[in-house]
């Protein structure tokens, strides 16, 4: 087989060709068996889609750039685990388009952060970040506070989220515009809205329920952060030193 080899490389063409014939065999091998799974991510108890104010936070969050400064990964090293808690599951993101995955951290990762602070404490931060952490480089963020939402605009950034195979319900859509205002009222009928959406954070998130603003989605989103998983029931793996 080897003395032709000489063959094949004085021939550009032909070289081609059974270049081509093996990557293609290569290729075919390494994606064929994603054709017969449903899933590449493991399923995880508990991850649900975002309600819509706390999509709406979620795009806020993008919108700001926030992901450059703070990751949401927490890798499984043994110093990491111990700072912000359980290591991230793929599975915890599979409804994030994009995901917020990395590295980069000039401030610490969000992985974790829900619950971790109460609301007032979050708004607080916006307004001043200097006021509550006093070494931080964080820009404020007070504006957000009388930038204003509009419910009725959601149901359709749902049914786009449905495209793309996040699996809200047509009951989510139709209700997309009342879920997003009772989860910032204190006093609003959260029944509904907790059956559709466990574990979502009601009640006052900017300090003022009176109006549904970008500050409320923003705190909405923060404070779900790591909180869908009970990582209790997740089997841990081996941790790298």
């Amino acid at each position: 087989m080897f003395k032709y080899h000489h063959i094949v490389e004085k021939n550009l063409s032909l070289m081609t060709v059974l270049v081509l014939i093996t990557v293609s065999i290569g290729g075919l091998v390494e994606i064929t068996p994603l054709f017969t799974i449903e899933s590449t991510i493991e399923r995880v108890k508990g991850v649900r889609p975002y309600t819509p104010l706390e999509l709406a936070g979620r795009n806020i969050y993008i919108r700001e750039g926030c992901y450059t400064c703070h990751s949401q990964q927490v890798r499984p090293f043994r110093d990491e685990v111990e700072r912000y808690g359980h290591y991230s599951l793929a599975a915890e993101s599979m409804y994030d388009h994009p995901f917020q995955w990395g590295s980069k951290r000039t401030g610490p990762d969000l992985a974790r952060v829900g619950g971790k602070y109460s609301n007032e404490w979050h708004v607080a931060h916006m307004i001043d970040p200097r006021a509550v952490v006093p070494e931080s480089i964080m820009p404020p963020y007070a504006f957000l506070l009388d930038r204003l939402l509009d419910p009725n605009e959601k149901a359709a950034h749902l049914e786009a989220k449905q495209v793309v195979g996040v699996p809200y319900t047509e009951e989510m859509v139709a209700e997309a515009a009342a879920d997003m205002r009772a989860q910032a009222d204190p006093n609003g009928d959260h029944a509904g809205l907790l059956e559709r959406y466990p574990k979502a954070v009601v009640g006052n998130l900017d300090g003022d329920p009176e109006r549904l603003t970008e500050m409320d989605a923003l705190v909405a989103y923060l404070q779900i952060l790591g909180q869908m998983v009970d990582f209790t029931e997740v089997e841990p793996e081996q941790l790298v030193q």
